[in-house]
């Protein structure tokens, strides 16, 4: 039977804007409690005001900002039931043209960012018996995508460690799943060219791919199905067929084919100092 998500609690990181926002309301039209965590605290109280979610601070790179992010959402709220590790940022470019900060700052938000957000909930769900945390990966994490190679890094990261962590949990009630969609039409993806036969998501349809997560627990939920086994498939071509088959779907052109223009206001933000000690 599915779990009723029902006065279940939900916390969210970088959820005052598009997949993580969607994800809230998503929640709360389920009957959840939902409390998200951004970067910029007001606009994330004017977000999650319209979809009838609570918001607080949140830096994911600080692991005491996500302690306290935790602790104030289970004051408010109660006990987490479900930890939705969102917050992700994607730069894209030449690797070898990258500033280490350009680096350090994607593998911060999208690799730390998840890493403090699990620490910190499975200690209070593993006590109790129960509870869910839900990490969002990407396609690119299963394979690297030229343009923006340390995105995939730290995505592939995400995957290694969930693999490694789900194992640890095994037997404590505490479920561990990872979603894994392609593109979405996100501020994340603007101006970002996309390959041949690949559609472009809404934030809703990772939304509800969430949803279903945390009614039906699985460990992996590849968005949409059919990726999963045409991922899978990938992996057991020889390299030569795998890149030709990279070149077909024009993965290759990512580079080529992006309007850097577009992604100016993007790019910058993610630089901007942190609003009210929050995260992204």
């Amino acid at each position: 039977m599915p779990i009723d998500l029902r006065n279940k609690v939900v916390a969210i990181t970088g959820g005052s804007r598009g997949i993580g926002l969607a994800t809230a309301e998503a929640f709360v039209a389920a009957g959840a409690k939902v409390a998200v965590g951004a970067r910029d605290l007001e606009r994330a109280r004017a977000a999650a005001g319209r979809v009838g979610a609570t918001a607080h601070a949140l830096d994911v790179t600080d692991a005491q900002s996500v302690a306290a992010f935790y602790r104030d959402v289970e004051s408010e709220l109660g006990a987490v039931d479900v930890f939705v590790n969102n917050a992700g940022e994607m730069i894209v470019g030449s690797f070898e043209h990258e500033s280490t900060e350009d680096s350090a700052h994607q593998l911060g938000v999208n690799l730390l960012g998840t890493l403090n957000g699990m620490k910190t909930a499975i200690g209070p769900m593993r006590a109790r018996g129960s509870g869910h945390i839900i990490n969002m990966v990407s396609a690119v994490g299963m394979i690297g995508l030229p343009g923006c190679a340390t995105y995939s890094a730290a995505k592939h990261g995400v995957v290694g460690l969930s693999e490694g962590v789900r194992a640890e949990l095994r037997g404590s009630g505490v479920q561990l799943s990872i979603v894994l969609p392609i593109p979405a039409q996100t501020e994340l993806t603007s101006g970002v060219g996309k390959g041949r036969f690949v559609p472009l998501l809404t934030p809703d349809d990772i939304a509800k791919a969430v949803l279903r997560t945390a009614r039906r627990p699985v460990y992996n939920r590849y968005v949409p199905g059919w990726t999963n086994p045409v991922t899978r498939s990938l992996f057991l071509l020889p390299q030569p067929w795998r890149d030709a088959m990279g070149r077909f779907l024009k993965a290759d052109q990512l580079l080529r084919t992006t309007d850097f223009q577009a992604r100016t206001g993007y790019e910058a933000r993610l630089k901007t100092p942190a609003v009210d000690g929050g995260g992204r």
